[in-house]
């Protein structure tokens, strides 16, 4: 005689959360604006022609678009050159950094982490996702698990299936 055995998927019923950082990926274009252009000669910046330059520009271009603000070129340039910038493109950008690419994805993650209801994840076992398509920043995985350990029960990297142990709360 014949037994069947009912398959049990342990991974449904272990009560792990998973949470997938890809799923926070802003879709939107990235690019960098380099003042490198708007200097005179290529070493320095000029404030008359700058102050032109800024009202004259259309910065609608920018619009809903995440702008990496940059200097390419060896030259001293003034912190308030970059300040008007961003007073310029800020009505424009969702969103907006001094630096590379980058420290672009790195803001762009950190905000929709900081967006996340982490009560949700309150005395769970939680398993942050290592498989993504899109690139996740090594800073939004510091940052998730520096915000979830406080409050869950225990904390592991990889898949429901073969994690990686972080953290676990200590008995109490």
């Amino acid at each position: 005689m014949e037994t069947t055995q009912e398959i049990v998927n342990r991974v449904a019923t272990s009560g792990i959360v998973s949470l997938d950082l890809e799923e926070l990926y802003h879709p939107g274009e990235r690019l960098i604006y380099d003042i490198k252009d708007n200097l005179w000669q290529g070493m320095i910046l000029r404030e008359k022609d700058f102050r032109e330059f800024l009202k004259t520009h259309d910065w609608s271009q920018y619009q809903g678009k995440n702008v990496a603000i940059i200097c390419s070129e060896d030259a001293i340039v003034p912190t308030w050159a970059y300040m008007l910038l961003a007073v310029h493109l800020e009505r424009y950008a969702n969103a907006l950094v001094f630096g590379g690419l980058n420290m672009l994805e790195d803001k762009l993650f950190s905000d929709a982490i900081h967006k996340i209801n982490l009560e949700e994840f309150r005395d769970k076992r939680v398993v942050v996702k290592g498989c993504s398509k899109v690139p996740v920043p090594v800073s939004a995985y510091v940052e998730i698990t520096r915000l979830l350990k406080p409050i869950v029960q225990s904390l592991m990297f990889g898949e429901p299936c073969s994690t990686v142990p972080l953290y676990k709360k200590p008995k109490s």
